[in-house]
């Protein structure tokens, strides 16, 4: 659907940060999740890369292809825990939902938001998978998480909007269009995806 092509992209850099991020530790995954979660140390301070002044920016820039640079950036920040434990972890979930093991993807991401729950991002890409597993109801429930973390979350907005828009929901669905657009107003197709569900619900009404 069309609704999920921006998650999509969302997530595919998403993955590509966290890979990035994860050059400097041990990048080969297990081949299955451990049975028990290892015994690792104390999550680090956060390193404290403030996203403020690139949602400032994203939110002033009208040109489509210099905000999706912002938004790029933006994403490599979110994805950045200030641990080295949360990012190698995030590294081995992305590999494994790469090779479809999303039973060990979903351990990884478990252990994420146990060691850190104040990250965002590990509540979101938990949220992606529970979508792809078949679970819109455990991925709402962690999309509510990363809001509560980071309300301008533009690919949490673009999720909650693609699942409330499937489920019929389409006056809940056009809301959350409509907070993505107040965080990231130059996306193209987040303009498109009002405009049509504001047709629809004006159809509806006569």
């Amino acid at each position: 659907m069309r609704y999920f092509r921006i998650s999509t992209l969302i997530l595919a850099a998403s993955l590509t940060a966290s890979s990035a991020l994860a050059q400097t530790a041990t990048t080969k995954p297990p081949a299955a999740p451990p049975a028990a979660a290892p015994a690792i140390p104390a999550v680090a301070q956060k390193s404290g890369k403030p996203v403020d002044p690139l949602f400032d920016a994203l939110k002033r820039e009208r040109n489509p292809e210099k905000a999706r640079g912002i938004a790029s950036q933006i994403i490599a920040n979110l994805n950045d825990s200030g641990s080295a434990t949360v990012n190698l972890l995030m590294q081995w979930s992305a590999t494994a939902i790469k090779e479809k093991r999303n039973a060990a993807a979903l351990d990884f991401l478990d252990q994420v938001t146990v060691l850190d729950p104040a990250f965002a991002e590990g509540w979101n890409r938990r949220a992606t998978l529970h979508y792809t597993m078949g679970n819109p109801r455990k991925s709402m429930a962690d999309i509510a998480e990363v809001l509560k973390r980071e309300p301008r979350h533009f690919g949490a907005l673009a999720g909650m909007a693609g699942i409330l828009t499937e489920a019929g929901k389409d006056e809940l669905a056009l809301k959350a269009w409509q907070d993505y657009l107040a965080v990231y107003p130059a996306d193209r197709d987040a303009q498109e995806a009002v405009t049509k569900l504001s047709e629809k619900l004006a159809g509806n009404r006569t």
